[in-house]
């Protein structure tokens, strides 16, 4: 199966259960970019519930822009910010460790575009799961793709569909209960090794 996607911040798991399951991930590079997507945003879990993670961006609804035009607004300290919110939500997980020296060039090193620092996350996720899995890119937009199973609508965080995915254990459901389809990030601090046997296993409709 050869699937055609967005590529998104830290992907969720659904996206991720799609990515491991395919022959092929094609990433599409010509849309318009648009707000209230995973396209700058993902969920972790923190210790009071679930926690966004946004990379402000330069755009604005008056012009048009391609996503894999649209720059990060480097104003803020947001790296910084994001690695402590992931140390506090996940230093206690079983696998955070493991993975720490992987993940924290992402968040030390600028990237000039959210396009580009989304490619560089998921191959970094791609490395901790030992996944290899060929990537390719769209070289023009097309509304019904030929030969793609299109999964861009999983990057639409407005109208997301509710996905039945099994739990696993996670750092604060004891105080909030299981959250679903976070970031692959919270799948990967929380199950490790065992991360990708369980996106192997997972359904999408």
């Amino acid at each position: 199966m050869n699937i055609l996607l967005h590529p998104t911040y830290f992907p969720s798991i659904a996206q991720f259960v799609a990515i491991a399951q395919a022959d092929s991930v094609t990433f599409e590079m010509f849309d318009n970019f648009q707000k209230q997507t995973y396209r700058n945003r993902s969920y972790i879990y923190g210790a009071n519930g679930k926690l966004k993670l946004s990379v402000p961006v330069i755009h604005t609804h008056k012009e048009r822009q391609l996503y894999k035009d649209v720059k990060i607004s480097d104003t803020e300290k947001w790296q910084l910010i994001q690695w402590k919110s992931l140390e506090s939500a996940y230093k206690t997980s079983p696998f955070f460790e493991f993975y720490e020296d992987e993940l924290k060039p992402l968040f030390t090193t600028p990237s000039a575009s959210i396009f580009d620092h989304n490619i560089k996350c998921f191959q970094v996720i791609l490395d901790c799961l030992q996944l290899d899995v060929p990537v390719k890119y769209t070289s023009e937009y097309e509304k019904a793709p030929v030969g793609l199973k299109d999964y861009r609508a999983l990057a639409n965080a407005r109208q997301e569909q509710q996905l039945t995915l099994e739990s696993y254990t996670q750092v604060f459901s004891i105080k909030h209960g299981y959250i679903s389809n976070l970031s692959i990030l919270d799948l990967l601090f929380n199950e490790g090794t065992n991360a990708l046997s369980y996106l192997e296993a997972q359904q999408l409709p």
